[in-house]
């Protein structure tokens, strides 16, 4: 029997593709495909790039242990990757992220996420799904066959720090 080979589709790994492609923004200074965050439908992701200065309320080691449980790769000039699964984990509509609200915000049932897919608001009962995201030379490359759906809603402690907009809690 022969069986297709999947190789560059979703639920294999993925080269999205160039590192430069993706310019870093701080949380408070994304716009869609242009900085920071970049939706890439063929493999049903955002890519989300935080830039060096970033500010999270964790601090060292349980900082590292926090970004590795979420799938969070911190690059070698300290800015922040995550690939996140562009449907949203309440009903599984697809989250666009509003420029308006400098997050993401379903139009389905109003679930919110934080620019890097943190859990805002409901419906949702968690933050948004990850994929593992790697670096081969220059590419970036996503392993959509491994998918993290275990980030919680964060606490108090654990939340990035962002500015919440007027306006976007409707």
């Amino acid at each position: 029997m022969l069986y297709p080979n999947l190789a560059g589709q979703f639920g294999t790994p993925i080269i999205v593709g160039k590192k430069k492609e993706f310019p870093a923004a701080l949380p408070s200074n994304v716009k869609l495909d242009q900085a920071g965050v970049f939706h890439r439908p063929n493999a049903r992701i955002y890519i989300v790039h935080l830039a060096k200065g970033t500010q999270f309320l964790l601090r060292g080691h349980k900082l590292e242990d926090q970004l590795a449980s979420e799938n969070i790769v911190m690059d070698s000039d300290d800015s922040y990757w995550i690939a996140l699964y562009h449907r949203c984990v309440h009903l599984g509509c697809i989250v666009p992220f509003r420029d308006d609200c400098n997050s993401f915000k379903c139009p389905c049932h109003g679930s919110h996420y934080n620019v890097d897919g943190e859990w805002l608001g409901k419906p949702a009962p968690r933050s948004m799904d990850r994929f593992a995201l790697s670096f081969n030379g220059r590419d970036l490359t996503v392993d959509t066959g491994l998918l993290n759906n275990t980030v919680p809603i964060p606490d108090d402690t654990t939340r990035l720090i962002s500015i919440k907009t007027a306006g976007c809690w409707d």
